[in-house]
């Protein structure tokens, strides 16, 4: 009894968009991988051994958006990601300057095929967190206060990127208010 009432809240839990799935030891050896769903995580730069551990995992898409001039950026990535079978997609984000655009272009490809297994990817999951936190906030219905908190287990976004995500927020009608959401940038770096 005590076994079915857990296996059924974490499936509950599961279910409802928080990121809570043990990824498998392979993929959770990637920098910051967070598992949201069964069909959508992020991470930041895989390794091509992990590219490889990604696609057995059943991945079908990978989505990069860094740019490939960045020193952590992995050569011939589009080309090892195809080799293993799956879509491979980038969009450049300038992190001093995402834009709007940059987001909408990944969140149509997202929903051209909203089944498809995919792997949103940048250099740490920065980037990367705060486009999950956008995607799942406006497509996927779960609540600002939750994919705020999952976003917090990567980082605190800074100004620019708090800023970002209110203006593709309020484009979509979405109050980034909540009572736990604590949308003060850190302190810069020195």
């Amino acid at each position: 009894m005590k076994k079915s009432i857990i296996g059924l809240t974490v499936a509950l839990v599961s279910s409802m968009g928080f990121a809570v799935e043990e990824p498998p030891t392979e993929l959770a050896e990637i920098i910051n991988f967070r598992q949201y769903s069964d069909t959508f995580a992020s991470a930041g730069q895989p390794t091509e051994e992990q590219f490889s551990a990604i696609a057995q995992a059943g991945y079908e898409r990978v989505v990069y958006i860094a740019f490939t001039s960045n020193p952590n950026a992995l050569p011939d990535a589009d080309q090892i990601v195809k080799g293993l079978g799956m879509e491979y997609m980038q969009v450049p984000v300038a992190f001093d300057n995402p834009l709007p655009d940059d987001f909408y272009a990944f969140a149509d490809s997202m929903q051209r095929n909203t089944d498809k297994k995919t792997l949103l990817h940048c250099q740490v999951n920065a980037r990367a967190t705060a486009f999950s936190f956008l995607y799942r906030v406006i497509y996927d219905d779960v609540s600002v206060a939750d994919a705020k908190a999952d976003m917090n287990t990567v980082w605190q976004p800074n100004e620019v990127w708090r800023d970002f995500i209110f203006e593709v927020l309020e484009q979509n009608e979405v109050d980034p208010n909540c009572e736990d959401c604590d949308w003060t940038p850190p302190p810069p770096r020195n």
